[in-house]
């Protein structure tokens, strides 16, 4: 199985900070491009889509093909892990995940007492189809949400504003919530595991929703389970790779920072670059952030936006990326601009 310890992106994991820093880009492989729409239409649901390694390892190498981009992420989803423990999990076309709420005792003892890895067992076959299609020169990424985002799907049954469900049990009933994101450390930390041991070259964290969380709440619910996932990956796999994207830390990223073990630190759209190469060691690669709507605009603002990045972050371990996903009607070539942006810093 090829691996991709050459890679810009590994490197840059590995502390380096390079003149052409590595590029990809968060939701890199979806409905923007043509070739996924038309791959989309045939496979059923989403998740029939996510657990089908022949689409999923397309769908992941899509956007590999069109760019030069330095890392494919894997194409799955976090809710995965919530249906690997039991809870009904689907996408409702056009507005997104549906779960069955968990708002009392009774349906969080519904869930298994641990991730069911066989359910996933799809997910690793197309990490590992993947893996072998790629250039060494690429890297691979794994994923999984956080424990406090994944949280606030199965309690709330879907996204919202402010995730209130979520942050109404978590006040109202601290250990019901607290036994809820302990086993969500454990399911998370054996998913990253599984899906290192097929192949992946490094894996990401992602909590979208915990920066509307208070300081001490925001340590407590998204910091410290985060830290104890890097914890558990690392106790089997002392050299992982893994990046954290707490999305929009804003002033707690230096408390994230002083208490997650991330060999990378993702930037939100809205982060002060200048703020977080003071917050985050200069060891620690910083990822981001250029603005998702400059992308869709194109022309001299994306320029701009990207000339920004690599002037604020350049002079250290960097990976560019974007401070949120790929926004739906970003055409291509845009994309296309970015990376070559990027390149020519050569």
């Amino acid at each position: 199985m090829p691996e991709a310890s050459g890679s810009r992106f590994l490197k840059a994991l590995s502390g380096e900070t390079q003149t052409v820093p590595p590029v990809w880009l968060m939701r890199q492989a979806g409905r923007y491009l043509p070739e996924y729409r038309a791959l989309r239409a045939q496979a059923g649901g989403f998740l029939d889509l996510c657990y089908t390694p022949d689409l999923a390892t397309e769908v992941t190498l899509q956007p590999i093909r069109r760019f030069d981009l330095d890392a494919a992420i894997l194409f799955s989803d976090i809710l995965v892990v919530p249906h690997a423990l039991g809870q009904d999990v689907r996408f409702v076309e056009g507005e997104g995940p549906r779960l069955d709420p968990l708002a009392s005792r009774a349906e969080f003892a519904t869930l298994k007492p641990e991730i069911d890895l066989g359910t996933l067992a799809p997910v690793y076959e197309t990490v590992a189809r993947v893996r072998a299609a790629l250039d060494p020169s690429k890297a691979l990424i794994g994923f999984c949400g956080a424990p406090y985002t994944v949280a606030t799907y199965m309690v709330g049954g879907r996204g919202g504003e402010e995730q209130a469900p979520a942050r109404k049990l978590a006040y109202r009933d601290p250990p019901t919530f607290q036994a809820l994101i302990d086993l969500l450390v454990e399911a998370s930390a054996a998913h990253l595991l599984a899906q290192l041991e097929a192949g992946a070259d490094a894996v990401q964290i992602f909590d979208s929703w915990s920066g509307d969380l208070p300081p001490a709440e925001f340590m407590t619910w998204s910091a410290a389970p985060i830290a104890a996932i890097c914890a558990r990956v690392r106790a089997k796999r002392p050299g992982a790779k893994i990046l954290a994207f707490p999305r929009g830390a804003g002033a707690k990223l230096k408390a994230f920072a002083e208490a997650v073990p991330a060999d990378a630190i993702g930037l939100a759209t809205a982060e002060d670059r200048r703020a977080a190469r003071e917050a985050v060691p200069a060891h620690v690669a910083l990822q981001g952030n250029v603005d998702p709507i400059a992308l869709t605009a194109g022309g001299s603002a994306l320029d701009a936006a990207v000339d920004g990045v690599l002037a604020d972050l350049g002079d250290r371990p960097l990976i560019v990326n974007l401070g949120h996903g790929v926004r739906q009607e970003t055409p291509p070539e845009h994309v296309a601009q970015m990376v070559a942006r990027v390149r020519r810093r050569s």
